[in-house]
């Protein structure tokens, strides 16, 4: 930018002319110097001033900018953009007082001068950012989840049983992208034993079949679409653990396969069918079990406030004779870091295959949710003998006390990350859900026939959309013919979460 002198500059330089001219003395030189130093430094001061006032108005006009209009498109070019998700304007989000960013270091204002240069575009999202290609045709997001426990158990009449624990729900990192707007994939590891663990894995493809009924085919490895809390994500269920319906009537391959999966989604719900071997095990000497999997839900009421959720799902399973055929079930009941504390079967060999299928009815108005979730499991035998049956349900609610709506997606007929109205780092309170949950398990027709139930009061605390604390309140029975810990034993957990999804 060129300086432009002042009224007071040309002024002083005209009258300066004639005593140039007249060869003035050095004195009179040095005044001038020090007059028009003074003016060029009067004129830098008012431009920084005008600079900056220039800037804080951009930025503080930026969300209210109004939109550009486009120049003509062709047909071709209008099409794609229609089926294209359009993008809101990056807006830079209040911080508190003590979370306010430094100033960036002139070597961090040139890198991002040249990614813009590039064409690269940048939106901050759920915690981490989602980049974009200047085209729009890539996509790419870093994902995972931190999910931090801590539980204790006491009143059991089994010493042994009454323990402190802590561990690592979560530990995962993923990426999940696209090309264009049909291609996807996604992709995550899991270290929470220690160890790496492969979880979800899938390339995809989606697209529209007509106004309001879309698709989509997912191959890989696959997380269940099985059940309410067992198609919900462990950083989304509302209680620490998921149902006894998810936990205990479920596949013999748990929770995961690799396998293809098609999915059909209407306005008022979904439908979806796997079909998958075993989960990622690096075993190739021998067939793979198979399992088919179905799910459907349907949204009868759906409206801005409320919604009516039914559902129903199964599932068939051939277990592979290269397998022993294991069927042992030991399963949680008063929170998952205490493995004394479960409902046990004792040694059950011999499984061929199972079966499983149940329902689910609930829905929710305002701020409070409710959900009841039945299930059956039949396991069969070698040998001719009778089936190895277990049967859950649960009913669940909940209720927020600051009027925030409960986290519904009605897409996938599960629970999702809240959107928080106003989390504490915008100067709210978060949001604050109070829960309450009953359940059973029961396992019946075998050798050692065990039984138990649990219930739950909770509390949980969303500071923003993703990052909470729970605290889980436990009251538990469980009695068991087989293992250690024989009879009947009630006892107390309390169990507390802090968690964060990115």
């Amino acid at each position: 930018m060129k300086l432009i002198p002042s009224g007071c500059a040309l002024a002083a330089l005209i009258a300066a002319t004639p005593a140039l001219a007249q060869t003035p003395g050095q004195e009179e030189l040095a005044e001038l110097v020090r007059a028009q130093a003074a003016e060029i430094a009067q004129l830098r001061a008012r431009i920084e001033r005008l600079e900056t006032q220039k800037t804080d108005t951009v930025i503080a006009a930026q969300p209210a900018r109004p939109a550009q209009v486009a120049p003509p498109q062709s047909q071709a070019s209008q099409q794609l953009a229609s089926t294209q998700q359009v993008r809101p304007p990056v807006v830079t989000l209040p911080f508190a007082p003590q979370l306010v960013p430094p100033s960036p270091a002139e070597r961090d204002v040139a890198r991002a001068r040249e990614a813009n240069a590039a064409g690269v575009t940048t939106e901050w999202g759920a915690g981490l950012p989602v980049f974009h290609s200047a085209d729009g045709i890539y996509t790419f997001k870093p994902r995972g989840r931190i999910l931090t426990d801590v539980s204790s158990t006491l009143g059991s009449r089994y010493k042994d049983r009454n323990i402190t624990t802590t561990g690592m729900r979560a530990l995962r990192l993923g990426v999940e992208g696209g090309v264009g707007t049909h291609f996807f994939y996604q992709f995550e590891s899991d270290f929470s034993e220690n160890e790496v663990d492969i979880v979800t894995a899938f390339i995809g493809w989606r697209n529209r079949i007509a106004p309001g009924l879309d698709y989509d085919v997912r191959a890989g490895h696959l997380f269940n679409d099985r059940s309410f809390e067992g198609s919900t994500g462990s950083d989304s269920t509302p209680f620490l653990e998921r149902t006894a319906v998810a936990t205990a009537i479920i596949p013999q391959r748990g929770f995961y396969g690799i396998g293809i999966m098609p999915r059909l989604f209407w306005r008022t719900g979904h439908a979806s069918l796997t079909v998958t071997g075993d989960r990622v095990d690096g075993d190739q000497s021998g067939n793979d079990s198979r399992t088919v999997l179905g799910r459907v839900h349907w949204n009868p009421i759906k409206t801005d406030r409320g919604v009516l959720h039914l559902g129903l799902w199964g599932f068939d399973e051939a277990l592979s004779s290269a397998s022993p055929g294991t069927l042992t079930r030991n399963t949680v009941i008063g929170g998952r870091f205490n493995g004394a504390l479960r409902v046990s079967t004792g040694a059950l060999t011999g499984g061929t295959g199972t079966t499983g299928y149940g329902a689910e009815l609930g829905g929710y108005a305002g701020p409070l949710w409710l959900m009841a979730e039945a299930g059956r499991r039949n396991a069969r035998l070698d040998g001719g003998r009778p089936d190895f049956v277990t049967k859950a349900w649960s009913m669940s609610g909940g209720f927020f006390v600051t009027g925030d709506l409960p986290p519904y997606n009605p897409r996938l007929g599960s629970f999702g990350q809240p959107l928080v109205k106003r989390p504490i780092f915008e100067g709210g309170p978060g949001a604050i859900e109070l829960t309450a949950r009953y359940e059973r398990l029961d396992f019946d027709d075998i050798l050692n026939p065990a039984n138990g139930w649990a219930a739950t009061l909770g509390v949980n605390w969303y500071l923003n959309s993703f990052t909470r604390i729970q605290v889980n309140g436990i009251q538990w029975h469980t009695d068991n013919t087989a293992d250690t810990f024989i009879g009947g034993d009630d006892g107390q957990t309390l169990s507390a979460r802090l968690g964060v999804t990115f």
